[in-house]
């Protein structure tokens, strides 16, 4: 490309030559020139020619002079460049301490400033010199201060000041739209301060740029959807929030939790616990299960009915029998409750059914069985075994332990695991 521009260049340079020649040729002209006494006279050609020759040679004399100082440039410049990369593989290899002066001298000599002292921070921070990553820090803010912005809004929320974080951020949201990270960082500090609604609907623009995976931008709507229901702050809202969430986010376990325990908190047991029982027909979850007994009592309450009727499908299930004894418990059916917290027990429902018997013993007024059953569950949150209980005939141990065969779909039954 360079030889026929250059061609192109000498072509247009003829045609001019060519152009004045036949334009000087009929008059040649004359210029006088006087100066201090002096006479000089020539003809127009010859003084062109003189002009231009006078020129190239002072262009020629001045790039001859700058030739120190370009090649000094050229190789300060290389020098910066090869330092920025060294100085980027130090920190890909590890060699901390190496990354961070390689790419802070780099900084000084290469157009790339921004790069090196990012680099150069962090490199800082991974080997703990948090004095340095500082000083990095204020360096950078002299030339990049968006740059500089997005760290020390990452540093704070970090910290825990979700507050001083957005406020960090505004200016560059006023002045310009944030970048994917601050459009993150943004995000994280509203939910962080209670403004998780804020939040979600910044959720369009970062599935709009791409910059994220499918499975990393699954994660990040549910974890803000998530937030956002927590933080609804009356009924309503949190109606009108459930109900606009898609279908596949209505599925999540997770946020049916969310969603059935702030319920609960606001008046709407009944929705709640609708909620977690078309949930659990869909597809079973042990969490589910232990939020449903966990829900206070609606007017109309159907739970125990709903976990009567699961027992015949999830007979071995530790869950199940633990809730099945929290309901019976409510509802001041001491015996069922009794049996089923000993099932509970005998299929390894662990700290949380033995804390639920302790509770039983406590209503029923037995103080050394609730005694005996709160510490079973604080040995068993340690990895310690549990104490035997008392006072049951070998026949209703037997009965606790007994559970119902398994069978797969053809009705063929199953070995216990």
């Amino acid at each position: 490309m360079s030889f026929y521009r250059t061609l192109l260049w000498w072509l247009a340079l003829a045609a001019l030559g060519a152009l004045a020649w036949e334009f000087l040729t009929p008059d040649l002209g004359e210029v006088v020139i006087r100066w201090h006494g002096y006479t000089a006279r020539t003809t127009v050609a010859f003084a062109l020619l003189a002009w231009g020759l006078l020129s190239f040679s002072l262009w020629a004399l001045w790039t001859l002079a700058r030739l120190p100082f370009i090649a000094w440039r050229d190789h300060a410049k290389r020098q910066g460049r090869n330092r920025l990369i060294n100085g980027l593989i130090a920190l890909h290899e590890g060699r901390h301490q190496r990354a961070e002066n390689l790419l802070a001298k780099a900084a000084e000599d290469t157009d790339a400033r921004s790069v090196a002292r990012l680099a150069a921070r962090e490199a800082a921070l991974r080997r703990g010199d948090l004095l340095a990553a500082a000083t990095q820090q204020s360096e950078l803010a002299k030339f990049d201060a968006p740059a500089a912005t997005l760290n020390t809004a990452e540093a704070l929320l970090a910290q825990g000041k979700a507050g001083e974080a957005l406020d960090v951020l505004q200016p560059i949201l006023d002045n310009r739209s944030l970048p994917p990270r601050g459009l993150l960082l943004r995000g994280e500090a509203l939910c962080n301060d209670q403004r998780a609604i804020e939040a979600v609907a910044m959720l369009d623009g970062l599935r709009s740029g791409q910059n994220l995976s499918v499975d990393a931008l699954a994660t990040l709507e549910r974890r803000w959807q998530n937030a956002a229901l927590q933080q609804s702050p009356d009924a309503d809202e949190l109606h009108r929030r459930w109900q606009q969430l898609p279908a596949r986010l209505q599925e999540q376990p997770e946020l049916v939790t969310t969603y059935a325990q702030r319920a609960g908190a606001l008046g709407l047991e009944a929705e709640a616990a609708t909620t977690l029982t078309d949930a659990l027909d869909r597809q079973w979850q042990d969490g589910l299960i232990e939020q449903l007994a966990l829900l206070p009592a609606a007017r109309d309450d159907q739970r125990l009915a709903h976990a009567e009727r699961w027992l015949a499908q999830q007979p071995t299930n530790a869950a199940l029998s633990l809730a099945l004894a929290r309901l019976y418990r409510r509802q001041q059916l001491w015996g069922k409750a009794d049996d089923f917290l000993h099932r509970a027990i005998a299929q390894g429902g662990g700290a949380a059914a033995w804390e639920e018997l302790g509770h039983l013993h406590t209503a029923q007024n037995q103080p050394e069985a609730a005694q005996t059953s709160y510490a079973n569950a604080l040995r068993l949150s340690r990895g310690e075994p549990a104490i035997g209980l008392g006072g049951r005939s070998l026949r209703e141990q037997i009965a606790a332990e007994a559970v119902g065969e398994e069978r797969n779909e053809f009705g063929v039954p199953q070995a216990r695991r």
